[in-house]
């Protein structure tokens, strides 16, 4: 497109986590991708006119397939700032619509990456993040990349906070007074990361506030651990561990075998460790109005959790919670430009 033609930006909230990544719409959808991709090419071969599971991208030189493929561990901590990572974004901008489009775009880092303990800001990763979701990422099949012109970060809790605070009705937008005058926590359980922030009189409180590196990867990855010892297998695929995890079993050796009594062993570790955590960061909770729990592991783990506090509650939807927070701050709060 000539640069002399008008561009009308797409707003969207992008929290583009480490085992799904979500993007929020202003018309009001949410999607999701799993954040899966390899290095070099797909090496697939539709069949009969199926459906393509698998496409390609390239930035800065490096080619990568994304979709249905056996992907690269997500869990390191360059990711955010990854050529892995700007291919499974432009992915899920294509899953979305916005192919040739301009994007301006809020996305996250966990709580500690995004602030020192002592509540300054890690500008330089900050920076980093917003500059990298801003390079060029071309699909090698023709198709029109979407382009991210406005990239701003912030903590991945805290634009659930955003979401919990804001509402949006019947074309208008109000606070919500009651919620934004009370102390609240959040605590987000990702794929990598569990986030947990403090919000009371509209400061972030950062003695409770802060990361785990644990979440629901931990839980797969223990799992796949677990069914490799048993069997003594060099490798399980994800697709595997993920019907291991959903449903306790899996097909090996053209049998379907039990292993739900290993994944309720995993399972129960990691309850264990998240728990702990959340003890240490927010004691018994008494003194605040709610602990709102959002994110994919929220979900995930809904029954293991569901009575840690009696003053809490499951966010609508939590896996888009923080997709939902970015946008509303893009479209209330930060200086977006025009």
């Amino acid at each position: 497109m000539a640069d002399s033609e008008p561009l009308n930006p797409i707003s969207i909230g992008l929290d583009d986590g480490y085992a799904f990544t979500k993007v929020a719409m202003p018309d009001g959808r949410l999607i999701a991708i799993p954040s899966r991709a390899r290095i070099g090419r797909s090496n697939v071969t539709w069949l009969n006119g199926s459906e393509q599971r698998v496409f390609e991208y390239e930035t800065d030189d490096t080619l990568f397939a994304v979709g249905e493929v056996e992907g690269e561990p997500t869990h390191f901590d360059g990711y955010p700032f990854s050529g892995l990572n700007r291919a499974i974004v432009q992915h899920a901008l294509h899953e979305a619509g916005l192919a040739g489009q301009s994007v301006h775009a809020v996305s996250g880092l966990p709580v500690s990456s995004f602030y020192l303990k002592d509540g300054d800001q890690r500008l330089e990763l900050i920076e980093r993040k917003r500059a990298s979701l801003k390079q060029a990422v071309q699909p090698i099949d023709g198709r029109l990349p979407a382009a991210i012109a406005f990239h701003e970060v912030i903590p991945e809790a805290l634009a659930a906070w955003y979401d919990h605070i804001i509402s949006e009705a019947n074309g208008g937008v109000q606070l919500e007074a009651e919620r934004l005058g009370v102390p609240v926590a959040v605590i987000d359980i990702g794929g990598r990361t569990t986030d947990f922030v403090v919000v009371a009189d509209q400061a972030v409180r950062h003695d409770s506030s802060g990361s785990l590196r644990c979440g629901l990867l931990d839980l797969k990855r223990q799992v796949a651990s677990a069914i490799r010892a048993k069997f003594d297998l060099e490798e399980l695929s994800e697709r595997a561990t993920d019907d291991a995890v959903r449903s306790g079993s899996v097909r090996l050796f053209g049998k379907t075998h039990d292993v739900a009594e290993l994944v309720r062993h995993a399972r129960r570790e990691i309850v264990q460790r998240l728990h702990a955590e959340t003890q240490r960061q927010l004691g018994r909770g008494a003194e605040l109005e709610r602990i709102l729990f959002v994110g994919g592991g929220a979900v995930a783990l809904a029954e293991d959790i569901r009575d840690w506090f009696p003053n809490q509650t499951l966010a609508p939807h939590p896996a888009f919670a923080n997709a939902r927070g970015m946008l509303k701050y893009l479209r209330y709060v930060c200086q977006e430009p025009t």
